[in-house]
């Protein structure tokens, strides 16, 4: 089947508009994955609100450009897979880390784009490693109860301290007028 001109001029401006809604995009090269193995990597990624799509190096070149002052050229070579990851940053890279675990490494980061920053493999592979989201927000509630609590416990303790000196005072004999 022959693909036309528009249809193809229709699926950059589609890529585009993913690539810009998108809050992480990740590069991938798929090499070695039968199509069992591609339909569970779509599943798990859906499940996380990331989609997986393969595409055309050529298209996805037209479409991406150049990201953070690198030329996409470059890695877009050999098949690539790209994960559009909605549901999180660190949640698409994490499923795709640990499914590359269970496949013999595959499939492999070739880049990943977030916001306007370009992302090395390396860097895709420590975003992969972050809690997931919840955990994060549980940390920072914490460190931010923490002094909260202390501040609390302080003003209660002095609250204490000034019932104590009222109820001495109250207690205390007093002298007779003249």
């Amino acid at each position: 089947m022959t693909v036309t001109r528009d249809q193809k001029e229709a699926f950059v401006v589609e890529f585009r508009e993913r690539l810009d809604q998108a809050e992480a995009v990740y590069l991938t090269d798929f090499s070695g994955l039968n199509v069992k193995a591609m339909t569970i990597l779509r599943r798990r990624l859906k499940e996380v609100g990331a989609e997986y799509l393969v595409v055309k190096n050529r298209l996805a070149r037209r479409a991406i450009g150049e990201t953070a002052g690198v030329q996409m050229a470059d890695i877009l070579v050999g098949p690539t897979g790209v994960v559009f990851g909605n549901g999180g940053v660190a949640e698409a890279a994490r499923a795709v880390a640990e499914f590359a675990k269970e496949h013999d490494q595959k499939p492999v980061f070739k880049a990943g784009i977030l916001g306007d920053a370009f992302l090395d493999p390396e860097k895709i592979a420590k975003i992969a490693t972050l809690p997931p989201r919840e955990a994060l927000l549980s940390e920072v509630a914490g460190a931010l109860s923490g002094p909260m609590s202390a501040l609390a416990s302080a003003l209660e303790a002095k609250t204490r301290e000034l019932a104590g000196l009222v109820e001495a005072l109250r207690d205390e004999p007093r002298p007779e007028p003249k």
